[in-house]
């Protein structure tokens, strides 16, 4: 089976134009010939089509798609017959967030919480369904003209109804490193609190243009991910409001239990952030890494001086009881 192309004709809809195309399929925009809407196909790679696994995750890609129903999620459509693996969606016309980081970022506050609002409230309502996208991040979020957020591509989402596939053409660690959690670095399946931290990420980059750690090496990236504390958003933006600053330190905590345990409780603070302090006031948050190394300074400087002044007063008391000069005579 060879590569589908623009122009070919796929049961009920006619490829146009490439929209995009990623190592495991590519994604077009079609027209339905019923009625001559427009469409989205995501067309995996003939050379995949025959792995068994890889089979199964597709379908069961669509079938997750096709029970979902949020105005922040793109629609799985359900064609009336299919002639070959591929997954028909709604066509979004709008722009990636990525695009949108990228010629416009540091983002207004008030924009940047709208998004991060509408994301939220999709994911929500994804738990509350059973299901953990995995790889939220600014490709995987478009935005239409008004500004409505559609979240996409559920290739690795968590079905948690279903039972765990494994395929050798997915590396044991599921994601995209800058967004990834540390919990997912080891493997492991992730849950709400997963997308939560990139939710987190994807925040402190739409209000700082940085992201909490970065690397050209994927792998000191998420060492550092799994070991040391993020520069906190006001490093790059020293205006921003407190109580903001304290909900991305905690949707990005290292420590899932540390984090929000849901995206709802998360959500609750998007829509009140000055309430957020009052809300959790022990929530915890990274020190300023130039903070907490003066702090560890001072500490041996502490400990340093407390060893000199034992051995001071060893000393001192060595001389008093063991002084060699001679005793004077009592007076008469």
């Amino acid at each position: 089976m060879r590569e589908p192309v623009a122009g070919d004709k796929l049961d009920q809809f006619e490829l146009g134009e490439l929209l995009a195309r990623s190592g495991m399929a590519s994604i077009f925009k079609a027209t339905d010939s019923r009625d001559g809407a427009a469409v989205a196909l995501k067309i995996p790679h003939p050379q995949l089509e025959s792995d068994v696994v890889f089979y199964e995750r597709f379908k069961r890609e669509e079938a997750m798609g096709q029970r979902l129903d949020h105005p922040n999620v793109v629609k799985v459509l359900t064609p009336v017959d299919k002639s070959r693996m591929y997954i028909a969606m709604e066509y979004v016309d709008g722009r990636s967030l990525r695009s949108i980081i990228q010629a416009e970022a540091p983002l207004p506050a008030e924009r940047a919480l709208d998004i991060a609002r509408q994301v939220t409230e999709a994911l929500a309502y994804l738990h509350d369904k059973g299901v953990v996208h995995r790889d939220i991040k600014p490709e995987n979020i478009l935005l239409t003209s008004e500004g409505k957020v559609k979240i996409l591509d559920f290739g690795i989402a968590l079905d948690e109804s279903k039972r765990r596939l494994t395929w050798a053409g997915f590396s044991s660690t599921l994601g995209t490193p800058d967004y990834m959690a540390p919990e997912q670095i080891g493997g492991r399946r992730g849950d709400a609190r997963t997308d939560v931290y990139a939710l987190g990420t994807m925040l402190y980059e739409m209000l700082t243009k940085n992201i909490p750690f970065a690397s050209a090496n994927a792998s000191a990236l998420l060492r550092a991910k799994a070991n040391e504390d993020p520069r906190p958003p006001s490093y790059y933006l020293p205006g921003i409001d407190p109580a903001l600053e304290a909900i991305i330190l905690r949707a990005i905590q290292r420590v899932p239990r540390d984090r929000y345990a849901s995206a709802a409780d998360l959500l609750a603070d998007l829509r009140d952030p000055p309430a957020a302090l009052r809300r959790a006031p022990d929530a915890p948050r990274p020190p300023r890494r130039g903070i907490a190394r003066l702090a560890r300074r001072f500490a041996k400087v502490l400990i340093v001086l407390g060893v000199l002044s034992g051995l001071g007063a060893l000393i001192w008391l060595s001389g008093r009881h063991h002084d060699p000069t001679p005793a004077l005579p009592a007076a008469r």
